[in-house]
């Protein structure tokens, strides 16, 4: 075992998958004093089918005694249905669709498991994102993130290696106070290799299936999720040339881009639409909040599916600072490509983008994230 971290006390966020469990392992590895933590952020239906932390604990329990280390239960749940979840109904009333995810690595795993972990006497905090941190020094060399702490030099979040696992995009919300206390292990390495380490160690856990989506969702229709919170207000469906062709559910249960779930799809519009022939597919193009009217277009490349900028707000740059006007790259949602874009002058609080190529169903809610090369710069909720 590395003793060059012996004394050091890191405290891992253990969900019961194999990223935080293999984090855990090699942190240990390296000589740090390791502690598990299992954070329990939602309790709604907590013993349904759908979402069950119970299962999840007995894996992270399983996970930390063939390890090694201790691990503890900790209920973030007012926490989360505050800072989170309330925010995330609000923003489905108002017609977005925005992503928890972010804000829960923001207010959660980030504020407040990193409050608790630092009561705890933890040096640094440890999850199994797939990102990495680096630290420029002031002369611009690279000094080890693991040994430093804020007040070193500038803090950068950058892309997992594993460019079909990076997570970046999650977490562009974090600070440099949070960044300097924070490690990401498995970042370093690809998803395949996690695995390899896994079942070479014995980890109970090692073959588990990667979690998808939000725990307090799960598996189950997100519409009928949805229902339990916001009331159903139907209106009329209209295609570009504002026949009505049939009768949406209620505005906040449809986002930009959705092609599945409209009722519509057996409909033939008359004559071919833009972007596709009378037997092309149904989307959702727009959503007007004030009428109370779903729009949809025929086709995946129709003009209204396309945009060559947008406007973001409640901007979050990682450096403290919005990065200067000029040419970057952005993704507008998680797993899409890195996009070319051109940063407008002004960025503060808020931020423009334009795109020399259209990108398609640009989403309010959603967050645009901006990189330079593989450096993460921070982003903020798309507005229009």
């Amino acid at each position: 075992m590395n003793k060059r971290h012996s004394g050091q006390r890191v405290v891992v966020g253990l969900s019961g998958g194999v990223d935080s469990a293999v984090t855990a392992w090699l942190l240990k590895q390296q000589g740090y004093e390791v502690v598990g933590i299992f954070m329990k952020n939602w309790e709604d239906d907590d013993d349904s089918d759908y979402c069950s932390s119970n299962i999840d604990f007995v894996d992270a329990a399983a996970v930390a005694d063939v390890i090694g280390i201790e691990i503890e239960h900790v209920n973030f749940a007012a926490e989360y249905k505050d800072r989170v979840f309330a925010e995330f109904v609000r923003e489905y009333q108002a017609g977005r669709t925005p992503n928890p995810d972010i804000l829960c690595n923001a207010e959660i795993k980030f504020k407040a498991f990193l409050a608790h972990a630092l009561r705890l006497g933890a040096q640094k905090i440890a999850t199994g994102h797939y990102a990495r941190v680096r630290c420029l020094a002031a002369d611009g060399g690279v000094l080890e993130a693991a040994q430093t702490q804020a007040g070193d030099g500038r803090f950068e979040l950058l892309k997992g290696l594993d460019p079909s696992k990076d997570q970046s995009y999650f977490l562009h919300r974090l600070n440099q106070a949070q960044l300097s206390k924070t490690l990401f292990p498995v970042g370093e390495l690809l998803k395949t290799e996690v695995r390899r380490i896994a079942l070479e160690i014995g980890l109970p856990n090692a073959q588990k299936k990667d979690s998808t989506g939000i725990c307090f969702i799960g598996e189950r229709p997100f519409r009928d999720f949805l229902n339990r919170y916001i009331a159903k207000e139907p209106g009329p469906i209209k295609n570009e040339a504002g026949r009505t062709i049939g009768q949406h559910v209620g505005l906040s249960f449809y986002t930009l881009g959705q092609r599945q779930g409209l009722g519509i799809g057996g409909l033939k519009a008359k004559g071919a639409q833009r972007g596709g022939g009378e037997h092309a597919p149904w989307f959702v193009a727009r959503k007007d909040m004030e009428s109370n009217t779903l729009w949809v277009v025929q086709g995946h490349e129709h003009p209204w599916l396309q945009s060559f900028q947008l406007t973001a707000q409640d901007a979050s740059w990682v450096a403290g600072a919005a990065p200067p006007p000029g040419p970057f790259s952005a993704k507008t949602r998680y797993r899409q490509a890195d996009a070319s874009c051109t940063l407008a002058a002004g960025a503060r609080e808020g931020f423009s983008l334009t795109f020399p190529q259209p990108q398609w169903a640009v989403t309010p809610g959603q967050s645009a994230v901006l990189y330079d090369g593989d450096v993460c710069l921070g982003g903020g909720v798309i507005v229009a």
